[in-house]
């Protein structure tokens, strides 16, 4: 574990120097407070709106964590942030990313449950995409011992959409059918392994050729998204799940 999550300082400090000379986004802090780096979107639009900036290190508040972060998440919806295709986009320039992971450094007054060096990972509201962050305790859950940075940067929005998708909203039970589209993604993935703690639960994974694969062993048929797959599980040995839409769960 001590490699694990290395900070990549001369990378990121290519980073800086390849923006040096362009538009950037100023920094909001006096001369002598403390800097971290971050990864700013100066406005909506592709990646050349974004930049590795320096902005004043963050303290944790009065029932806050203060993570140095590992790793961070990169999912559909930052991408849809950066583009502004979002309902109500916020104001640019800001800091990207809704979840991370890392090892608390502070905790701020009345902040329970952690101390420092605690592994762990977080929900943000934006700003994740730094070297540090501080967000409110109810949105912070310490990594099992076996969990690698990595892993836990992509978990907490992933799989829990695919747990209130097939538990709040599905209300999947033993003996049910699930059919998963795009089972490739990110959340397709995470419905197939959560489907895979209730007995007797067939999943239909819809997805591209080229990631059966690497996902054959969670999904029990898959099918390619460019074929006419309703036809073919009607056709095929496991017609009997034709009516899944009046029958079964469906995610």
């Amino acid at each position: 574990m001590a490699k694990e999550g290395a900070d990549m300082t001369e990378e990121t400090q290519y980073m800086i120097d390849r923006n040096a000379g362009k538009e950037g986004v100023s920094v909001e802090s006096p001369s002598n407070a403390k800097e971290m780096r971050a990864v700013v979107l100066a406005g909506f639009g592709g990646l050349n709106k974004l930049r590795v900036t320096k902005k004043a290190m963050p303290e944790p508040q009065n029932g806050e964590v203060k993570i140095r972060v590992k790793a961070c998440g990169l999912n559909f919806l930052d991408l849809m942030v950066r583009q502004g295709n979002i309902d109500n986009p916020p104001k640019t320039p800001l800091v990207p990313g809704f979840e991370c992971c890392g090892i608390v450094e502070s905790v701020g007054e009345n902040t329970h449950g952690f101390e420092i060096g605690d592994r762990v990972m977080a929900f943000m509201n934006y700003n994740a995409w730094a070297e540090v962050v501080c967000t409110p305790v109810d949105f912070v859950y310490k990594m099992p011992d076996e969990m690698m940075f990595a892993e836990a940067a992509a978990f907490s929005l992933n799989f829990v959409a695919a747990y209130m998708m097939l538990f709040e909203v599905a209300k999947l039970r033993e003996g049910m059918s699930v059919l998963v589209h795009s089972a490739g993604g990110a959340v397709g993935q995470a419905v197939a392994q959560l489907c895979s703690t209730v007995p007797n639960i067939t999943v239909f994974g819809i997805a591209s050729c080229f990631k059966h694969a690497s996902i054959k062993d969670s999904v029990t048929h898959l099918f390619d998204r460019n074929t006419d797959y309703i036809q073919e599980i009607k056709n095929g040995p496991h017609g009997n799940y034709r009516l899944l839409s009046e029958s079964s769960g469906i995610v």
